[in-house]
């Protein structure tokens, strides 16, 4: 297991406005709470205040905890990721839906004499600051910038030949497509570009299975589908497909 890289890139939060919602709610339900405590009498008013404080408590407890593992806890994850992958060194990756590049140039640093390649269309409501300058800053403060490329692009219509990719990664991003008809697209092309004996690494939180099926469809064997654990915010939610191109 390789020791989890010291990052010097600034790769901003996965979905900015969930944390931003709990620490709201938080601050919110605290009010309350004082509110309660100020204004209510006897026994009843004290309970009220008192589960108006847990709640608040709670919520900036969650927030707090959802802000570490999304600027710490993926990292870890991704770290033991890019191990099971054996990377040579000289293989050509592309990571679908790359944001700010976490995932993207971890890989990168494994690949001396490879090409770590990004696609994505920058949202900033699935990262904060996604932005494809960004993510070539990011690029340069980690030492890869020479072995990176990015490319705005679609997902399901990928700018690559087929059999361009010895590896295909993809962090929380497929979720992202709305219909499974659409998310399917986007597994097919991931395929698409795949070389005989490749390898798919895909982490999300929803339709893991669909994506699993749709891989096996497209003759792809799969190795891995599982829980991630408790090292991501997602916890149990984030699960891996991993597979392998026949």
């Amino acid at each position: 297991m390789s020791t989890l890289p010291t990052r010097r890139g600034a790769y901003g939060f996965d979905a900015p406005y969930a944390p931003i919602l709990m620490v709201l709610n938080g601050t919110c339900l605290l009010a309350l709470s004082v509110t309660q405590l100020w204004t209510g009498e006897g026994r009843h008013a004290m309970m009220r205040a008192t589960a108006l404080g847990v709640g608040a408590l709670g919520q900036l407890f969650i927030a707090g905890i959802y802000i570490y593992f999304t600027r710490a806890g993926k990292f870890a994850v991704w770290t033991d990721l890019l191990d099971r992958l054996e990377l040579k060194g000289d293989e050509r990756l592309l990571d679908i839906g790359c944001g700010r590049g976490a995932v993207l140039l971890m890989a990168a640093q494994r690949l001396p004499r490879g090409r770590a390649v990004g696609i994505d269309v920058w949202s900033t409501m699935d990262q904060s600051g996604n932005a494809e300058q960004v993510t070539r800053r990011n690029a340069a403060l980690e030492g890869v910038a020479e072995r990176v490329e990015l490319h705005t692009a679609d997902m399901r219509h990928l700018p690559f030949d087929d059999g361009s990719f010895d590896v295909v990664v993809s962090s929380l991003a497929i979720h992202n497509i709305s219909g499974a008809g659409e998310r399917a697209r986007a597994l097919r092309e991931a395929a698409r570009v795949l070389k005989k004996g490749g390898k798919v690494a895909i982490a999300d939180v929803r339709h893991t299975r669909a994506y699993a099926s749709e891989l096996e469809a497209c003759g792809l064997k799969i190795t891995e589908r599982r829980s991630l654990g408790g090292r991501f915010w997602y916890a149990a939610a984030l699960r891996l497909v991993a597979a392998i191109k026949l």
